[in-house]
C-alpha cells in the first residue's frame, strides 16, 4: 500500500490552457494584486540538487562550513521555500539524477543514480526526499518540475530499456503519489552533445515517443523535455504539453530572438525556461513576451551543500527583481544597494579557489566593472552577471587564492557615467 495516498493534500492543482498557467483553475499570481500581463506564468529557480546524494564519496560534500546530509539538505530546502514564495517564486526544478556542481567536481566521478543499473527501481531514500518536497509545495501554492534524466548519470545505464525502464519507474512513483503540482522534464538538455552515446534521447522523434510515454505512464502529468540553449525541435515542441527551453550562453537579445522563434513554433501552448543563468535581465523578455523564466544560481544552488536561502547578491536580486515584474511592491533600494561584491563571504571558498563576481539589481544600468585586488587592477567586465574571468553568461574560472589576498575592490562605472566602490577585505 502507498503511504503518500493517505497524506497528499492536493492543494495545488495545476493545468495550462492556452499560453498560461492555471493553479486550481485560476490563473498564477491571481491570488496577489500583480500586474496583469504576469498573470499565468511561472516563475521558477532551479534548485536540480534538492535530493541530491553521491553514492561514491558523500564526505567530500562536507565543505562550506556544513557537514553533509541528504535528508537535512532537502529540509533546508523545503525550510527557504516561503521566502521564496513570498517573493514570487511558484516553482523550483528538481533533478531525480541531479545535475553538475558546476565550479568543484568532475561529474564522471559523483554517482547521484537513485534507479539502479537496471532502472526497475526509484531508490526509497531519494524517493522519501523527493515525496517530501513535492508535498511541502503542493502545501505553499507552489509547483515542482520534476527532471528524470541527465546525462551525466543516465551514462551510468545499460541501454535504450534500461532507459524506459527507469522512465516507467518515475512515472509509477509521481502517479502513485497522486500528485497535481507537477511538470515533468523528460530529460535535461535532451539535444546537446552529452547525449551523443544515448541517441534514444538525443534525436528529437525518439524523444518525441519518450515524451508520450512519459505522460501515458504518469497517468497524464504535464510533460515536456528542455533543449539546451537556444536549441530547439519542432517534434519535441509539438509533443510537449509545457514547451520547457533554457537560455544559457545566449546575450540578451539572442534570448529574446529565441523566444520568438519557440512561440512562432507553439503559438499556443506555454513557454517555460527552467534553466538560463544569473542574468535576471531576462526576467523583463519574459513578462515582455508572456514566458515563464528560470533562474541558475550555480554556485549556491548546485554546489552541494546548497544554501536554498534568498543569499546575498545574485539571488537577492533575482527575488527583488521577479517581484518588480510581477507587480509586487517592495521598498526600493538606495543606489549604493543595487550592487555586491560576491564570491568573498566566509565558507564560499574550495581548495585554495574562489569564484568573484559583482551582483547587481539592475545589470542593466552598468558600463562595465574593474576588478582589484589589494589596489591593482585584475580583470575588466563588461557583460552580465559581471563574472570576474567570464567565460559565458553562467560559468567562469576561478580565483587562485593567494597568502597575500587582503582587500578586493570592485569599481563599477554606470552607463551614466557614475562610479560606485564595493570593497570587501577576506
Amino acid at each position: 500500500m502507498d503511504k503518500r495516498k493517505d497524506t497528499l493534500m492536493g492543494q495545488t492543482k495545476l493545468s495550462v490552457k492556452g499560453r498560461d498557467f492555471y493553479i486550481n483553475g485560476k490563473l498564477v499570481y491571481d491570488e496577489v494584486d500583480v500586474d496583469d500581463h504576469s498573470k499565468g506564468l511561472l516563475m521558477n529557480a532551479r534548485f536540480i540538487q534538492g535530493i541530491f546524494d553521491d553514492q561514491f564519496d558523500r564526505k567530500r560534500y562536507n565543505r562550506f562550513g556544513k557537514i553533509f546530509n541528504p535528508d537535512q539538505h532537502t529540509d533546508d530546502f523545503i525550510a527557504a521555500l516561503p521566502e521564496w514564495y513570498n517573493y514570487g517564486l511558484r516553482a523550483v526544478t528538481v533533478g531525480m539524477q541531479g545535475g553538475m556542481p558546476v565550479f568543484t567536481m568532475d561529474i564522471r566521478t559523483v554517482d547521484h543514480n537513485p534507479f539502479g543499473p537496471d532502472g526497475k527501481i526509484f531508490d526509497q531514500a531519494y524517493a522519501k526526499r523527493l515525496d517530501k518536497i513535492i508535498q511541502a509545495a503542493d502545501k505553499l501554492g507552489m509547483v515542482v518540475i520534476v527532471n528524470i534524466l541527465y546525462w551525466a548519470q543516465a551514462l551510468r545505464l545499460n541501454n535504450d530499456e534500461t532507459i524506459i525502464d527507469v522512465l516507467k519507474s518515475a512515472c509509477y512513483f509521481l502517479k502513485n503519489g497522486h500528485y497535481t503540482n507537477i511538470i515533468i522534464d523528460v530529460a535535461n538538455e535532451y539535444n546537446i552533445d552529452m547525449w551523443n552515446d544515448l541517441k534514444m534521447i538525443q534525436n528529437p522523434k525518439s524523444m518525441k515517443n519518450l515524451i508520450e510515454l512519459v505522460r501515458e505512464e504518469s497517468g497524464g502529468m504535464l510533460v515536456g523535455s528542455s533543449g539546451g540553449g537556444g536549441l530547439v525541435d519542432q517534434e519535441v515542441v509539438d509533443a510537449s504539453d509545457v514547451v520547457l527551453i533554457h537560455g544559457n550562453g545566449l546575450t540578451r537579445g539572442e534570448y529574446y530572438d529565441f523566444v520568438l522563434k519557440v512561440q512562432k513554433m507553439a503559438p499556443n501552448k506555454p513557454i517555460l525556461c527552467n534553466e538560463d543563468s544569473p542574468c535576471i535581465s531576462r526576467l523583463d523578455i519574459a513578462q515582455l513576451t508572456h514566458t515563464s523564466w528560470g533562474h541558475y544560481d550555480n554556485f549556491t544552488k548546485q554546489e552541494p551543500p546548497c544554501d536554498w536561502g534568498i543569499t546575498k547578491g545574485q539571488d537577492f536580486f533575482f527575488a527583488r527583481r521577479m517581484a518588480s515584474v510581477l507587480g509586487i511592491e517592495l521598498k526600493e533600494l538606495c543606489l549604493e544597494d543595487q550592487f555586491y561584491l560576491q564570491g568573498l563571504e566566509p565558507n564560499t571558498s574550495w581548495n585554495g579557489r574562489r569564484w568573484i563576481r559583482l551582483a547587481a539589481e539592475y545589470p542593466e544600468k552598468i558600463n562595465y566593472v574593474n576588478f582589484y585586488r589589494n589596489g591593482v587592477f585584475i580583470y575588466r567586465s563588461y557583460d552580465e552577471l559581471f563574472f570576474m574571468y567570464r567565460e559565458t553568461t553562467w560559468i567562469q574560472k576561478p580565483w587562485i587564492v593567494k597568502k597575500d589576498d587582503k582587500t578586493w575592490t570592485a569599481e563599477i562605472v554606470l552607463h551614466d557615467g557614475t562610479t560606485l566602490i564595493k570593497t570587501q577585505t577576506v
